[in-house]
């Protein structure tokens, strides 16, 4: 019982010297099922962000959606894990999405639009954007070695978090890790 009462007051400390810190380790203990194959980074890593593109070709920089919580979903039409995690991130966005938080999903590599466009038609996915790398720019930029690839990136721009490998991301945990993060923020 001792040690439970100093592990509360460290908690408590912790939390009141620094709370982006307590966020994070509220956002960390969320972490179940899939979710515990998210990497939490200590501190934020800021990242350079080339541009990627619209579905039509204009060109989009992370930049853009500076002041959100973003989950960064980089994808390929060939990747049969993407094709099983995408609806649950259309889930995510409906329930978490709005002027503080975003799926964005980016199709990187070869994907022509066509297939593209297919690949929602079919999982009946038709809220989240349909984002394209072609050249895979972003994508080595980031750091991204495998598909599916999750990134959240907090409203300043930085990854505080990473995620190789499909996972539920319309689960409790998800979106209790989510809003820990989020309510960082709030």
């Amino acid at each position: 019982m001792k040690n439970l009462g100093l592990l509360l007051l460290y908690t408590v400390t912790l939390a009141l010297a620094n709370p982006a810190q307590a966020d994070l380790a509220a956002a960390a203990a969320a972490r179940e099922g899939d979710m515990k194959k998210l990497i939490l980074h200590d501190a934020p890593k800021t990242r350079d962000m080339v541009e990627f593109m619209t579905f039509e070709g204009e060109p989009l920089k992370m930049s853009d959606f500076q002041g959100k919580w973003l989950v960064v979903n980089f994808w390929a039409t060939w990747c049969a894990p993407c094709r099983k995690e995408m609806p649950m991130l259309s889930e995510l966005q409906t329930e978490l999405g709005g002027d503080t938080f975003e799926v964005l999903t980016i199709a990187t590599s070869r994907n022509p639009p066509p297939a593209m466009k297919a690949f929602f038609d079919d999982i009946g996915v038709t809220n989240l954007p349909l984002h394209r790398d072609p050249k895979s720019t972003l994508a080595r930029g980031l750091g991204v070695l495998g598909l599916p690839a999750t990134l959240i990136i907090d409203p300043d721009g930085n990854e505080v978090g990473r995620m190789t490998g499909d996972a539920d991301w319309s689960s409790d945990s998800a979106k209790a890790v989510l809003r820990a993060l989020i309510g960082a923020e709030g």
